[in-house]
C-alpha cells in the first residue's frame, strides 16, 4: 500500500525566516519534517501531529520554537497539500496585518 505525504510549498519562507532568526532553524526544520511526512485529513491530525496549532479563519497557525514564531498556512487535505503563507514572530503575528 503506498504512503502518501504532504506537498509544503514553499520551503523558501521558512529558508528566509531562519536567516532572520537563525535561532527559529531547529524547530522550523522539525516542523518541516512532521509537515511533509504526515498525511493529514482534517485539523483533527494536524493537531495530533503538532499540538501547539489552531485554525484562524482560513489558516493553521502553527506555534513553533516554545511560541517565538508563528507559522501561518492554508491546508488543502484533499490534495495533501500546505501552503505556507507567513513565518513570523510573536510580536509581528500580533500585528494581525498577517490577517488582511
Amino acid at each position: 500500500m503506498r504512503r502518501f505525504v504532504m506537498r509544503i510549498v514553499s520551503r523558501k519562507a521558512i529558508r528566509e525566516a531562519t536567516a532572520r532568526h537563525s535561532e527559529w532553524g531547529a524547530s522550523l526544520n522539525a516542523w518541516y519534517k512532521i509537515a511533509k511526512n504526515a498525511d493529514w485529513k482534517n485539523f483533527a491530525e494536524v493537531r495530533n501531529s503538532w499540538r501547539n496549532s489552531d485554525v484562524v479563519g482560513r489558516f493553521v497557525v502553527f506555534d513553533i520554537s516554545h511560541n517565538k514564531c508563528r507559522l501561518i498556512a492554508t491546508i488543502k487535505y484533499r490534495w495533501r497539500m500546505v501552503y505556507i503563507r507567513r513565518v513570523l514572530s510573536h510580536a509581528e503575528y500580533d500585528e494581525k496585518e498577517w490577517q488582511k
